[in-house]
């Protein structure tokens, strides 16, 4: 396994929809590897594939972080099938370092995707582990958190970024 780059905002590639997996297969596998353990090592709770420059359908959650890995949610192809209620979640980034901003979303989903073997699987999700799914999908589709606020307050994300990033300050997710 292999320590990816985790692109930034502004960078290009996260505004890019990601096109689907058409076969999963040992190099799918293999990036899946790769992108769980760049996200444990950040540390987060989610990574979408274009999130480290490569365009494709792919995302991994885990919300138990850092407790253990068990709760690892490997989601190639995801679609949200189903939502219910609202909320409003305090959320963070890898891409975008320091910075958080509150955003609505739904309270309970229910997902479809293939595993990391391509069979397909669904599941319902709930209050954190909705929110960072719905992040992360959203990533697949080229929405970030800039996308969530008014521009004003989008130039003052990315000022905080660059701050941050020269200043080696902590990233949160």
């Amino acid at each position: 396994m292999a320590l990816l780059e985790i692109l930034t905002y502004p960078a290009g590639a996260l505004k890019t929809a990601s096109p689907p997996v058409e076969h999963v297969d040992d190099r799918i596998r293999r990036l899946i590897d790769d992108m769980a353990e760049t996200m444990y090592a950040a540390p987060g709770v989610g990574l979408a594939a274009n999130q480290v420059g490569v365009p494709a359908r792919i995302a991994v959650v885990d919300v138990e972080h850092p407790e253990g890995r068990a709760g690892l949610i490997e989601l190639v192809n995801p679609e949200i099938v189903e939502r219910a209620g609202d909320l409003v979640w305090e959320e963070g980034c890898l891409s975008f370092p320091g910075v958080t901003v509150e955003v609505p979303r739904s309270a309970e989903i229910a997902v479809k995707a293939l595993d990391r073997h391509g069979r397909p699987f669904d599941f319902r999700a709930e209050g954190l582990l909705a929110v960072a799914i719905q992040h992360e999908i959203d990533h697949l589709y080229g929405v970030t958190l800039a996308d969530k606020v008014s521009f004003l307050r989008r130039r003052m994300m990315a000022r905080d970024i660059a701050r941050n990033q020269r200043s080696g300050a902590p990233v949160t997710d």
